[in-house]
């Protein structure tokens, strides 16, 4: 049973977090330099002149190792909870744990049956 006055000290913190980025973003633009010449508005990669079009296609495979990496990454943040409370937990969360990293074994036995990790 909670009121709408738990939420009060909740709403001023995101309200001061919103107004400090809004503040901040104001003035740094409105105060800030602007000299813009043509060496500033160049890009600029690891002190290597850029050379040719950006812009070139290359192998989806990268986005797709990535986000699975990502993906079974995110196990952890999920494992390290059960981890610290597994003698609180007992028996009962131990079968949701061998439910979930089923869950996530499947998932990889899927990837790795799609061939979404050959490189060829």
């Amino acid at each position: 049973m909670s009121d709408s006055i738990d939420y009060y000290a909740l709403i001023i913190q995101l309200l001061v977090a919103l107004g400090f980025v809004v503040t901040t973003m104001v003035v740094t633009h409105t105060i800030g330099p602007k000299r813009k010449t043509k060496d500033k508005l160049e890009n600029f990669e690891c002190g290597i002149e850029s050379q040719g079009n950006a812009r070139i296609p290359f192998s989806i495979k990268y986005f797709l190792v990535a986000i699975l990496f990502v993906m079974f990454d995110v196990e952890v943040i999920f494992m390290y909870p059960w981890a610290v409370n597994f003698k609180a937990l007992g028996a009962i969360g131990f079968i949701e744990m061998l439910i979930f990293m089923g869950t996530l074994l499947i998932g990889f036995l899927y990837i790795l049956k799609k061939g979404a990790l050959k490189w060829e």
